[in-house]
């Protein structure tokens, strides 16, 4: 009986730890692994601004590097404009969703 306990908990602990493991954001190589741009905005921007940018309840960023410069776009995401709200999307998540958003020409 305390065999089969104790294998239960070993078992249940390596499940959820292989199930958590998986967030490193360094590479095989010891380098930080890049963010991606574009599953940050998926994630975090599609909502309002549509799940191909097009526009919704917030205006279309499928070409807004057209108008803006990554700066300007990394500006507006950390302090708001208009109806956005500051501080959606934070630090590197931030920068580099700006950087794929200036992109989109």
């Amino acid at each position: 009986m305390k065999k089969s306990l104790l294998s239960t908990i070993v078992l249940g602990s390596a499940l959820f730890l292989a199930a958590c493991g998986g967030g490193d954001s360094e590479s095989s190589n010891g380098e930080t692994a890049e963010l991606d741009g574009k599953k940050v905005v998926q994630q975090s921007c599609a909502t309002c601004h549509g799940g191909q940018l097009q526009g919704g309840s917030a205006p279309a960023l499928d070409k807004i590097g057209a108008k803006y410069s990554q700066e300007e776009i990394l500006d507006i995401i950390v302090n708001g404009k208009g109806g956005m709200p500051p501080g959606i999307v934070k630090d590197e998540k931030a920068e580099a969703a700006a950087e794929y958003l200036a992109g989109l020409k």
